[in-house]
């Protein structure tokens, strides 16, 4: 089985952490692989019109595993990972969205294995303004299954 995120409505290349902090600059978006914070999944520009990523992954008894699968059995969940990208292509992170897949009904879950793809689509821009953050579940997300 695959998963494929989709996001769209991304936040920009820059945004004020907070009122009187410094701006966050060359912002990007990647899927963290799991143990290793800086090994990220095809970065992706802020102000790019969308962004996609497609991880292969395993589900057996409702349980989803795979490389860039986080957590334990029963709170499986993805990391989006914001960051920064300097001069050289350093990746600083900055915040994280944690795309909750124990969120996923069953019975889409159950569809996707047969299918062989779940895809989860998402507004990647929160209330205000700045790049999605925190624990994701729906309606912030919709999970579906699709042939792949």
């Amino acid at each position: 089985m695959r998963i494929r995120i989709d996001g769209v409505d991304l936040p920009g290349l820059s945004c004020a952490p907070a009122p009187g902090g410094g701006a966050y600059e060359n912002i990007h978006v990647a899927v963290q692989r799991r143990n290793r914070p800086a090994e990220l999944l095809d970065p992706q520009p802020g102000d790019a019109p969308s962004a996609s990523w497609t991880l292969e992954c395993s589900s057996a008894g409702g349980d989803v595993k795979g490389p860039y699968v986080q957590g334990r059995p029963g709170e499986r969940f993805l990391y989006l990972s914001w960051g920064t990208v300097d001069a050289s292509g350093a990746f600083t992170m900055f915040r994280r969205a944690k795309l909750m897949l124990g969120a996923v009904p069953a019975d889409v879950l159950d569809a996707a294995v047969r299918t062989g793809l779940l895809v989860g689509r998402l507004g990647l821009t929160d209330a205000c303004g700045h790049p999605l953050c925190a624990r994701v579940v729906p309606p912030a997300i919709t999970w579906t299954a699709q042939d792949s």
